[in-house]
């Protein structure tokens, strides 16, 4: 059992249904090597689901935040102007600046005091 622990590596594969659409994780698997990982992905896939990509990353090359690292992520609560909530009156200004556009009748007016 250590040998083979020792041979196989732990492998997260992820996949996308179609070229636009975001990464998901998919499932673990046991496998030698990253070849062998993503041709045992692929053969998976062939019976399940369609995707149009596979990635396959040794889990121990995945790396998360430390607890310390975590504690640069809290937000600092003076900073309002970088959040989104800031900017609802767009919505408004916008529909004020396109009533405020020409339109085709206004703009077809201009040729009619022109003498051909």
């Amino acid at each position: 059992m250590g040998q083979s622990a020792q041979f196989y590596e732990e492998f997260q594969v992820f996949s996308r249904k179609t070229p636009t659409s975001q990464v998901q994780e998919q499932f673990t698997l046991l496998a030698p090597n990253h070849e062998i990982a993503l041709v045992m992905a692929q053969e998976n896939f062939m019976r399940r689901e369609e995707v149009c990509d596979i990635w396959v990353v040794k889990r121990s090359d995945i790396r998360s935040l430390n607890p310390e690292e975590r504690e640069g992520l809290k937000r600092i609560d003076n900073k309002d102007y970088r959040t989104t909530k800031g900017y609802g009156y767009l919505a408004r200004i916008w529909r004020e600046a396109e009533q405020g556009m020409l339109d085709e009748e206004e703009i077809l007016s201009w040729s009619k005091g022109r003498v051909k």
